[in-house]
């Protein structure tokens, strides 16, 4: 019911951008986010972005991510400038309402220095 792409290898000062599109999900969503997790690391939070278009973001993507969301296609994105090795991870995004979050499949990110 998500669907995340954009993944993919890149140098390190590279850009991608990751979408994620939600299907199917039939309660309100209220706040869409994406999270990553590095080798043999827990899953991080990176950045969310409320119905309303508040935005919140981890210290280390600051200044250089950018998360955006389109209501009407239920689909999230997030814009990843400058990057740099240690952002290499596996990137999720998650849809949180009322009742219950859901979670994408996962996209790689990598960066090579």
């Amino acid at each position: 019911q998500l669907q995340a792409s954009g993944g993919g290898l890149v140098q390190a000062g590279g850009s991608l951008r990751l979408s994620c599109a939600a299907s199917g999900i039939i309660l309100r969503i209220n706040t869409m986010g994406w999270y990553r997790q590095a080798p043999g690391k827990q899953r991080e939070l990176v950045a969310t972005i409320s119905s309303g278009g508040s935005t919140k973001y981890v210290d280390s993507v600051k200044g250089r991510f950018t998360i955006s969301r389109d209501g009407a296609k239920n689909t999230v994105y997030l814009q990843m400038n400058s990057l740099k090795p240690e952002d290499t991870a596996v990137y999720y995004c998650k849809a949180i309402t009322m009742v219950y979050d859901y979670w994408g499949q996962g996209t790689l990110v990598t960066v090579s220095s």
